[in-house]
């Protein structure tokens, strides 16, 4: 972002490492100034309630308009190879016109609050780094059908919705962007080699957790507990030259400042509304 008079950048970029563990909803932020967890486009979600409510309606006036199209069950006729002609009352030409400014309107709030989040981050360090992601992948739905321990199926479902609301993939590109002004880029670590949150930089050992385990308790370590995704950006902030590996004397070194800030974080976050996966 450049003013337009001088030419000059705007938001100035700082200097050092940067660590970010970005999940479908939620992005954790490690630097040596600051450690943070935040929501990702978190003012997008009244819009939601509104969606649903105007599609609802639009079905209702569909429905309405066009009987002959629908069997009994409520399902739409098959017409073999012929088109569906569908008619359009004003009704429901104006439902589509409030429901396309939504649309308009959840863009451009998300990709606001991504330019202004990209700022902050790149404000903190000039080397920024992140887990490979394949968000692609995430979005596809299950193949196999599995049950839970109470017998009942799982949902197939996976993170499309989260993933098309939150856009994680969209503020990397913008952080990529943005640090491109300045002669950096994202750098990527490799996640088969270094995985950040299985990683325990006290042992230097490696052990695979559940998802539901959103707190690391590090044996050897009285009263230390880390919230998960906060200490996988802290490693991940602390990667080796190769981006296979973590840097254990980087993380000795900076593990103090990083534990008062991360307590710092866990105590803003305390007793308010917060997502179910940051368990705080």
């Amino acid at each position: 972002m450049r003013f337009n008079n001088t030419g000059e950048i705007k938001n100035c970029i700082g200097d050092g490492d940067v660590g970010l563990d970005i999940g479908t909803r939620t992005i954790a932020i490690a630097s040596q100034s600051d450690v943070k967890i935040l929501e990702l486009a978190d003012r997008i979600q009244n819009i939601e309630s509104k969606k649903r409510r105007i599609l609802r309606r639009m079905d209702r006036s569909k429905r309405s308009t066009n009987p002959d199209n629908y069997n009994e069950d409520g399902t739409i006729k098959k017409q073999g190879n012929k088109k569906i002609i569908w008619n359009k009352s004003n009704h429901y030409i104006k439902y589509q016109n409030e429901l396309r400014e939504l649309y308009r309107k959840q863009s451009a709030i998300r990709r606001y609050q991504h330019e202004c989040l990209a700022n902050y981050i790149i404000s903190l360090g000039n080397k920024v780094y992140v887990e490979k992601m394949n968000f692609s992948g995430l979005q596809r739905r299950a193949k196999k059908t599995e049950k839970n321990d109470k017998g009942k199926f799982k949902r197939k479902k996976r993170f499309g919705k989260s993933l098309a609301n939150k856009a994680p993939s969209m503020l990397l590109t913008i952080i990529n962007r943005k640090l491109g002004y300045y002669g950096e880029q994202l750098i990527k670590i490799d996640t088969s080699e270094a995985k950040a949150s299985q990683f325990n930089h006290f042992d230097g050992t490696y052990t695979k957790k559940s998802l539901s385990q959103r707190w690391n308790d590090f044996d050897g370590v009285d009263g230390v507990k880390i919230q998960r995704d906060l200490y996988s950006a802290f490693l991940i902030m602390n990667i080796a030259d190769d981006l296979k590996s973590f840097d254990i004397d980087k993380c000795n070194d900076r593990f103090e400042n990083f534990y008062q800030l991360h307590n710092l974080e866990v105590d803003r976050l305390t007793g308010k509304k917060n997502l179910s996966s940051i368990a705080i």
